[in-house]
This record gives structure tokens, C-alpha cells and sequence, in this order.
């Protein structure tokens, strides 16, 4: 038998001023599409904002809906519009924020499994590390890759 250890290496801010600029930006346009979050259910808004390698910032936030799971997470609504219509341009970076009651949350908002192997696939599609962006009231989290969120994740490698 073989003992491996996968260590996460993660980037730990008190507030958003202390991120870089771009980082800022990308933050505040996940925290304002939040509020147009569809979350008539669950009440908890989640916003997504792509940065891509054109330069451009796409949001998306979360849909709810009835008939559970049709709903969709922000990140794959942001993911996915950014893949349809920027094939060309890699995703950089996601900053990911959500709200109860239009109040940020305390604790640092984390990616469903789902929207971490969508997170991969885009990595391995572009070849290139996401910068990810979790934010809270408490802190805000940045890792560096997928890898960190999602490691031994299935690819196509495994195909």
C-alpha cells in the first residue's frame, strides 16, 4: 500500500479591498448580480462573475425552479453562456458570491460538485488554470485551479 497526500494551497483575505483590482472587479460584479438571482425556494442568491482572456466579464446567477434539480447553479449559467459565446477565449477567473435575505453570507460560499466539474472541463478545455474567487462576510478564499476544489477529478484523461 501507497499513502498519498493531496495538499490545497489557498489565498485568505479579510475584506475585498485587499484583493487586487481585477480581483475587486470581478468581486463586485458577482456580488451585484446576486440580487438578480430567481432563488424563490431556497432564497439564496448566488451570483458568478467570468473573467475571460478577451477582457470581458460574464455574469450568470442561479435559477430556480420548481420541479427540482432543473434549476441551474450562477457558475454554470456564467460557465456555460461564456463557452457558447466566447468559444474562442479562455476563462481566467470566477469570483462566486451569494446572499440570504439580501445579506451577504458569513461563511465563504463554496461550488456544488456539479459546477466544480464544469469549473475542470473549462480548464481542460482552454488548457489554462481558473483563478476562483469564494466570497464571505468572514473572508474571502482564492485558489489558484480546479485542482484545488476538485482534485482527482474526472476527465478525458479517464476516457
Amino acid at each position: 500500500m501507497k499513502t498519498t497526500e493531496i495538499k490545497i494551497v489557498v489565498q485568505e483575505y479579510e475584506n475585498r479591498s485587499e484583493l487586487p483590482k481585477d480581483d475587486q472587479l470581478l468581486l463586485t460584479e458577482a456580488r451585484r448580480i446576486t440580487a438578480l438571482a430567481y432563488a424563490p425556494y431556497s432564497g439564496f442568491h448566488v451570483g458568478a462573475a467570468v473573467l475571460l482572456a478577451n477582457g470581458m466579464i460574464i455574469t450568470g446567477n442561479n435559477q430556480e425552479n420548481a420541479a427540482y434539480p432543473s434549476g441551474l447553479c450562477a457558475e454554470r449559467v456564467a460557465l456555460f453562456y461564456a463557452n457558447a459565446n466566447y468559444p474562442e477565449s479562455a476563462v481566467k477567473a470566477i469570483a462566486i458570491s451569494a446572499a440570504k435575505n439580501g445579506v451577504l453570507v458569513n461563511e465563504t460560499v463554496k461550488p456544488c460538485g456539479s459546477c466544480r466539474q464544469a469549473l475542470a472541463e473549462t480548464e481542460v478545455r482552454y488548457e489554462t488554470p481558473i483563478r476562483i474567487i469564494l466570497d464571505g462576510q468572514n473572508s474571502i478564499i482564492v485558489l489558484n485551479g480546479v485542482e484545488s476544489l476538485l482534485p482527482l477529478s474526472f476527465s478525458k484523461r479517464a476516457l
